[in-house]
């Protein structure tokens, strides 16, 4: 298991604070930005970054509502944060960059690709949060859990309930627990990095209520698959997929259904791994997008 990388943590004005943690990297090679899923934070590519980082420059953001960005009355949704995202790559990473998005960030990512693409180089999705096929299957226990989170009022006070009633570390912990095949390939400096982060939070900047907006939007996005498979279908920069076979909040389903539909976009399956590659086998992740990145010609050293 590699050693954490050390990060640059920074904060710019956004219309609200925005955090994000700069890896550093060679000057002249191409930036890559980490863009997390629903819940996760820029600490989420802390295992991935040094496999990287002496070949490319990564930057990991966090977005509203997320990590150290507090909304600040900004909201969460997954187009105010694309938005977000836009910024942060005019105003902060200041030339094209390739997207590295997990689950909510990979959706993100197809989104921006599609509507910004001056902004993007290539795109790497990873276990991106889009449209199954139909009658594919999904876990019953996440079923439950995105059906809760979107009523109305219950999504909010079943998340002030599991804010209430578990620790900082249990709440992170069953988080991966769902997010994994075997926790125990996490590192657990990663864990704790994640208790830090949520623990410097003033609760009164986080409420439950951004969280459960932006799980909503994310779940609205998924529902209206055609509007999200036109935005797959406008993305020119190439793209690479990366999914756990074994992903129970996204079913492996969903990505070799975006690879039939888009042959240009390589899919690369890891077996028996979650929803976050990148956290449980950050070793076979890192080799993957290295390698992809030498294919098409966006990274041309080493």
């Amino acid at each position: 298991m590699p050693e954490l990388a050390e990060a640059a943590s920074r904060t710019v004005d956004l219309d609200g604070r925005t955090h994000y943690l700069d890896f550093g990297g060679p000057s002249n090679a191409p930036v890559l930005v980490a863009v997390h899923g629903l819940g996760g934070a820029a600490w989420n590519w802390l295992a991935l970054a040094p496999l990287l980082r002496d070949e490319v420059r990564l930057i990991a953001l966090d977005l509203a509502g997320h990590g150290l960005s507090p909304a600040a009355g900004r909201p969460t949704t997954v187009g105010a944060n694309q938005r977000l995202l836009g910024r942060f790559l005019d105003e902060v990473v200041g030339e094209p960059a390739v997207l590295v998005g997990n689950s909510m960030g990979g959706m993100i990512s197809v989104l921006h690709a599609a509507a910004a693409p001056e902004h993007v180089v290539g795109a790497v999705l990873v276990d991106p949060a889009l449209p199954r096929p139909m009658l594919s299957r999904g876990d019953p226990r996440v079923a439950l859990q995105f059906a809760v989170t979107v009523l109305p009022l219950i999504g909010e006070a079943a998340a002030m309930r599991r804010r209430r009633s578990l620790s900082i570390e249990d709440q992170i912990r069953r988080g991966l627990e769902l997010c994994t095949v075997d926790l125990t390939r996490v590192p657990d400096s990663v864990i704790a990095e994640g208790v830090r982060v949520f623990s410097e939070r003033d609760s009164g900047e986080f409420p439950p209520t951004d969280l459960v907006s932006a799980a909503r939007s994310v779940v609205r996005r998924v529902a209206n698959a055609s509007r999200l498979q036109r935005a797959m279908a406008a993305v020119r920069a190439p793209v690479l997929v990366v999914h756990g076979d074994k992903d129970r909040l996204v079913p492996v389903a969903a990505a070799r259904h975006a690879a039939r539909r888009f042959p240009a976009w390589r899919l690369e399956v890891a077996e028996n791994v979650g929803h976050v590659p990148m956290l449980e086998v950050p070793d076979w992740t890192a080799a993957t997008i290295l390698d992809w990145l030498r294919d098409k010609e966006i990274l041309t050293t080493g």
